[in-house]
């Protein structure tokens, strides 16, 4: 075999089992490259289906709201997290899993608030279309019967006949809608509100403590986004009670403050809501 020297004093095989050497080390660099192209490609596709998905699921079929108000306790928190059912009764949209649901007196709705629709609410169903109800003392009456709600609470609160005597028409509270207060007063009849086709009417189960139907009218159908069916997560909500400052709700020994930095890496949520089922 003949050796050839290079300019460093290297001697190096020559010949055509040297070229076929080369030939075979500079396939390699290319072909790594396109594995590598190849794996990256079927990442972006995998990630592609994965978005797809989850934009289908949230389409059609469950939505995550969160909760801001306390008008739905003790049923809903402040911070509770809700998987919505949005396969609910309309009968245009695409009933992928399950045939819709109808809606029942007491079920809970997600729907866009009438006087804005950028904004979710939630509310019980209470009156159905061609209901007729009142309240008297903030208990429901519908079709002259008045109606079971163990759901309802009625907490402390100061007198409010347009409240606790719906429909009253003798004066509007400060927060009614005004064009849901011209609306109302023609469908009252005998003390009576009658629900028309197609439209819901809504309380909140805190029943002092809660904007609805009340003060800005019925939900129309074409509004209800869906049913909350899952509470999956709940934050904590820290506030200090009424009458009580944020100082005060602090503990006051070492040994407490000690105990609530540990309960504080765990406090942040309510654990005993998650997974827990709305009814």
């Amino acid at each position: 075999m003949n050796l050839a020297v290079g300019s460093g004093g290297v001697s190096a095989p020559v010949g055509g089992q040297q070229s076929t050497g080369l030939v075979a080390e500079g396939c390699a660099a290319p072909a790594a490259a396109i594995v590598q192209r190849h794996g990256l490609l079927q990442a972006c596709q995998s990630l592609l289906n994965i978005i797809v998905i989850a934009l289908f699921i949230l389409t059609f079929t469950v939505q995550p709201f969160r909760i801001p108000s306390a008008s739905m306790e003790p049923t809903l928190l402040v911070g509770d997290f809700l998987l919505v059912n949005k396969q609910v009764g309309l009968e245009a949209s695409p009933h992928i899993f399950a045939p819709a649901s109808t809606i029942h007196r007491g079920d809970l709705i997600v729907f866009h608030y009438p006087v804005d629709s950028s904004l979710h609410l939630v509310k019980r169903v209470i009156g159905l279309p061609g209901d007729r109800l009142h309240l008297r003392s903030g208990h429901v009456y519908v079709d002259g019967s008045a109606i079971s709600e163990p759901y309802a609470v009625y907490r402390p609160s100061a007198p409010d006949s347009y409240r606790d005597d719906f429909p009253r028409l003798v004066s509007a509270d400060p927060g009614v809608d005004s064009r849901w207060w011209i609306e109302m007063r023609s469908l009252v009849s005998q003390g009576e509100l009658t629900v028309p086709p197609d439209n819901y009417f809504v309380l909140g189960d805190n029943r002092n403590d809660s904007e609805d139907s009340r003060y800005w009218g019925f939900v129309p159908r074409g509004a209800i986004v869906g049913k909350p069916f899952l509470i999956y997560f709940s934050l904590n909500d820290s506030r200090p009670t009424a009458g009580q400052t944020s100082a005060a709700a602090m503990p006051g020994n070492g040994s407490a403050r000690h105990e609530g930095r540990a309960a504080s890496l765990t406090g942040f949520a309510r654990w005993d809501r998650a997974m827990h089922v709305v009814r």
